[in-house]
């Protein structure tokens, strides 16, 4: 059987299609791996083709995957389907990966859990996953010597989970290296954790810098995310270890105060602030997270930054009177 696997956005390797490789190859398939949504003129006829897709603004290569691969099974976050790779392949658990298929990955990457014990109605997770489930050891999420003990950790609640004490002790005793890719939820944040965390190694993505991410999405949850960013500051956790991502565009009505509030704050706790456009289409949003992301605030004013562009919009006189930091 000849297989397509195509990872169609996201910059880390794709867990379910890891397992979807494994699990054909360990059947004899022949399996081919793309980042392309289209069929070259090489390609062979393919038995079965997967595609998985975690952001919805990838509508537009969604689309074209679609339209070259008709018949294609797909999956993640970005598309409208509840579908596991367990159902898939016919199995209650797999947690066998195929690395090969990222060869400039060097790390190791797995969920510890799987779901959440929240509900945002801007997240699909719960909804997908539902309630924090146990999912694989630290030992197993490993892949071994040669390759360095850096875990990335797709977990969306880490410490969520009921024995996360545990693997934070596995974590710890082992000498690996973390990275909370999705986030940890500062809201929730007990004395426990706060307490542990300086004990963990965690860094970024790519394992470079010292880094915890977060996030602040509602103006609502001021005084808890404060409480739990009080917590880490007296753990020992630096504010400027914090990424906080502040979800833009999604509350009703919000407005230039209300977003401006919020990063404010953060700024002057000595966070990074990480904006997220709800709205993808959004330019004036879209330009607000460019002018954050790359630090163009701490030398360009916002309405200045928001003029230099005859692709936007005009400014509104009332932003003109936006705090600034």
């Amino acid at each position: 059987m000849k297989v397509r696997i195509t990872h169609l956005d996201g910059k880390i390797p794709n867990l379910a299609l890891m397992k979807l490789s494994r699990w054909h190859k360990a059947k004899g398939d022949e399996v081919h791996f793309y980042k392309t949504s289209t069929q070259n003129m090489f390609e062979p006829y393919y038995d079965r083709v997967y595609g998985s897709s975690i952001f919805t603004f990838s509508k537009k290569k969604q689309d074209r995957f679609l339209r070259s691969f008709p018949n294609a099974i797909v999956g993640g976050t970005g598309f409208d389907t509840n579908i596991t790779i367990e159902q898939l392949i016919g199995m209650p658990r797999y947690e066998h990966y195929d690395y090969d298929i990222y060869p400039d990955f060097e790390h190791s990457i797995g969920f510890t859990q799987r779901g959440c014990r929240l509900k945002c109605k801007f997240c699909v997770v719960s909804k997908k996953e539902g309630k924090n489930v146990d999912n694989d050891s630290i030992e197993n999420i490993y892949r071994g010597k040669p390759y360095p003990k850096n875990l990335l950790l797709l977990d969306n609640d880490f410490f969520g989970q009921p024995d996360w004490e545990t693997k934070a002790a596995k974590i710890i005793d082992g000498g690996y290296k973390v990275s909370f890719n999705q986030g940890i939820n500062i809201r929730l944040v007990d004395d426990r954790a706060a307490e542990t965390l300086p004990s963990i190694k965690y860094y970024d993505a790519k394992f470079k810098v010292r880094r915890l991410y977060t996030a602040w999405d509602n103006i609502g949850d001021e005084k808890i995310f404060l409480k739990g960013a009080e917590k880490l500051a007296k753990n020992g956790i630096p504010m400027r270890h914090l990424m906080v991502y502040m979800l833009i565009g999604f509350k009703k009505n919000e407005t230039w105060d209300d977003i401006f509030y919020r990063f404010n704050i953060l700024v002057d706790l000595g966070c990074l602030p990480y904006p997220m456009v709800y709205n993808n289409k959004d330019k004036e949003l879209k330009k607000f997270q460019r002018w954050v992301i790359r630090r163009y605030h701490q030398f360009v004013p916002w309405e200045e930054y928001l003029s230099s562009s005859k692709s936007i919009i005009p400014v509104d006189k009332r932003q003109l009177s936006l705090p600034m930091t």
